[in-house]
């Protein structure tokens, strides 16, 4: 993740020596080493990943802007973690502060997961169904819709039973459903202590008003000058409006888009949002 950014660009590995100093032995190595191979196999935990993703969509935007990319931002948005990187190029906190907080959500969100067994699954099929299998499938126990990702792609999160009845009753309702390989609900009640955690953190950070629009998962809106951290607070626990959120933005802007970080998934979502709007990945040089 992020190493080919970092063997061509110095700008791109200015970004990781920073990262590098700002977290320390924290997570065991180098967050540039965990990144590049991995070697211990914990990339995926979201205490590590949330770090990772955040340095390396900053850093191919360096990368980018090191190779001649000049356009202006007019505004930007991401999904879940990838708001905080959106609000780094906002202006709204330094990328050092913006690491800490992440490190610190990943941080939470890993301890609120291993203190009760919770999951997540994907459904694909019609909206209205998956809603429906949601609400049928939660039982006495917590199940909501965390992730409205694109139309016919909603991702339901709580207890584990319950994510295995929707994955029994799926088939029959007409929709399919893939279980994820995640560390627990996130974007649910279980992730209420890592809120609050998140609350405290937030309060402790300057954060200065953006400089161009900034798109919000929980309100699928711009965010208004005050309320940002309440709003990164609602996002742990609420639902993320990501398909209506880009087809608002959409509507409101004409101009490039452009993805950065590791993967390609926003491009993917977005042939689903709104096949005349083009993104453009920027994984690798």
């Amino acid at each position: 993740m992020g190493k080919a950014w970092h063997d061509v660009s110095t700008a791109a590995k200015a970004i990781f020596d920073e990262a590098d100093e700002v977290l320390g032995d924290t997570l065991g190595r180098p967050l540039s080493e965990i990144c590049f191979t991995d070697p211990d196999g914990k990339l995926n935990q979201t205490n590590v990943s949330q770090p990772a993703i955040y340095t390396t969509s900053i850093a191919s935007l360096h990368g980018l802007r090191e190779q001649g990319f000049e356009e202006d931002i007019i505004a930007t948005a991401g999904l879940s973690l990838g708001e905080y990187s959106a609000l780094h190029l906002a202006g709204v906190f330094s990328f050092a502060d913006g690491l800490r907080l992440v490190a610190k959500r990943g941080q939470l969100m890993q301890e609120a997961a291993e203190a009760a067994p919770s999951t997540m699954i994907a459904v694909i099929g019609d909206d209205n169904a998956i809603l429906a299998l949601c609400e049928e499938a939660r039982g006495e126990d917590i199940l909501i819709p965390a992730n409205f990702n694109a139309s016919g792609q909603i991702v339901l999160s709580g207890s584990v039973s319950a994510c295995e009845r929707v994955a029994q009753l799926a088939s029959d309702r007409g929709v399919r459903g893939t279980p994820l390989s995640v560390a627990g609900a996130f974007h649910s009640p279980f992730m209420e202590s890592a809120a609050e955690g998140m609350r405290e953190a937030l309060s402790e950070t300057v954060l200065s008003n953006p400089t161009i629009p900034v798109w919000s998962n929980v309100t699928a809106n711009q965010h208004l000058n005050g309320e940002i951290a309440e709003r990164l607070v609602d996002q742990i626990t609420g639902s993320v409006r990501w398909a209506e959120q880009c087809t608002n933005m959409a509507k409101m802007y004409d101009g490039h888009w452009h993805e950065l970080g590791p993967g390609s998934v926003l491009r993917g979502l977005m042939r689903r949002i709104d096949r005349e709007v083009k993104v453009q990945s920027h994984d690798e040089p």
